[in-house]
């Protein structure tokens, strides 16, 4: 992308400014919905988008440029994986948190590998989920099992580090 340099710049002014761009993609209507729901009326919020399966996220993000992406792992025609790595390449300042039913270190090793931002279990969607966006829009890495180790990063349960963007 030749304007990367600036978008990127502008991109980071307009953070700062206005609410955060969120695209929200999973393959099922009713958690999309209820997400949907949860963030609409958090005034740092805008969601700009939804989107049923991988293949329609990356579109998606290509067109609005969201500031994060809510992306779902299991989803038919393409991954949350594959879909979490093309979007970060193709559009480095969207950022992505993974949402999951797995409770691993497998898992959040492997979100973490695709690029994601933060990875937080369907289970803690409504403990976690505000928080983790927060760090995520303020280019920090998050996991909801992660315990603070101090200003370089964040370690999970298992010991894993994770480090900010």
């Amino acid at each position: 992308m030749q304007n990367a340099g600036f978008l990127g710049q502008f991109r980071v002014q307009r953070q700062k400014m206005d609410r955060a761009r969120i695209l929200i993609v999973d393959d099922h209507e009713i958690f999309r919905k209820g997400l949907h729901s949860l963030l609409k009326s958090r005034a740092e919020f805008q969601i700009c988008g939804e989107a049923a399966n991988g293949l329609e996220a990356v579109e998606r993000a290509k067109e609005i440029l969201p500031d994060v992406v809510l992306m779902d792992i299991g989803m038919p025609q393409m991954d949350g994986w594959r879909a979490t790595r093309i979007i970060r390449s193709d559009i480095p300042n969207s950022r992505v948190l993974i949402l999951s039913q797995h409770d691993s270190p497998q898992m959040l090793s492997a979100a973490l590998k695709a690029g994601a931002s933060a990875y937080v279990t369907k289970s803690q969607v409504s403990r976690c989920l505000l928080a983790a966006l927060e760090a995520v829009v303020d280019g920090r890495s998050f996991s909801w099992n992660a315990e603070e180790t101090g200003e370089s990063g964040r370690r999970s349960r298992n010991g894993a580090e994770i480090k900010a963007d």
